[in-house]
């Protein structure tokens, strides 16, 4: 269970041109009020967040990723939504630039409106990579 990061193999003894996959650390970031909204609206209109192509979020994915993290105050140049289960079969990253946020499931929720912003914020600080 774990982000991958294919990185050039500079060891002394491995091949011209090989790579290497290398995984990413797991951490959470603090809760804010924002990232939980990310959360929130995803799960109430994923749009074409997890959208995939060959098992490989497409562009219009990153796009709408990128423009909701940015918009939850975060200049990354590319954001990428998983869901739980691609993070548990071990997503691999498409791109040295791409930061990867983990959607949390939302069947751990019961739906209660007035407290859906919090319900995320704790999901996402339990989540490995949460948003």
């Amino acid at each position: 269970m774990a982000i991958i990061k294919k990185v050039r193999d500079n060891r002394p003894h491995a091949l011209a041109n090989t790579t290497m996959d290398v995984t990413q650390p797991v951490f959470s970031y603090a809760p804010t009020n924002a990232l939980a909204q990310v959360i929130v609206d995803v799960w109430a209109t994923p749009g074409h967040v997890l959208d995939r192509q060959n098992g490989r979020p497409t562009q219009q994915a990153v796009n709408e990723a990128t423009q909701k993290i940015r918009a939850a105050g975060f200049d990354l140049e590319r954001a990428v939504i998983i869901s739980e289960a691609e993070h548990d079969d071990d997503y691999t990253m498409e791109n040295d630039l791409e930061v990867v946020f983990v959607l949390p499931n939302q069947n751990r929720v019961k739906n209660n409106p007035t407290n859906i912003l919090d319900t995320a914020k704790l999901l996402m600080a339990c989540t490995p990579n949460g948003i």
